[in-house]
């Protein structure tokens, strides 16, 4: 099992569409991934569970994946997290 620690930095916090992102990235991966948010663990691949973490701006998440690409998947995720889900400004495209 690989983990990492991260922090939500994205300043709406963990909501439907970054959890959307998320459970896209996850599916990519054939290793089971998790995010716990305090006493709350998550499915990295299913929407309704990441969305009930509430995980607020500055939520520290733990992420951990098992399975033969685990630690590939763990540095996905936690990327995507720290680079505030592709939501930051910087990411932003105009029309």
């Amino acid at each position: 099992m690989t983990t990492k620690e991260t922090v939500v930095t994205n300043p709406p916090g963990l909501h439907a569409r970054s959890a959307a992102t998320i459970v896209k990235l996850a599916r990519s991966f054939t290793s089971t991934i998790e995010i716990c948010h305090q006493d709350k663990i998550a499915f990295a691949d299913n929407i309704m569970s990441l969305l009930m973490l509430e995980a607020s701006c500055g939520s520290p998440l733990e992420v951990s994946a098992k399975g033969p690409d685990e630690a590939e998947a763990v540095f996905a995720i936690v990327s995507l997290i720290e680079d505030d889900f592709g939501e930051g400004p910087h990411q932003t495209q105009h029309v």
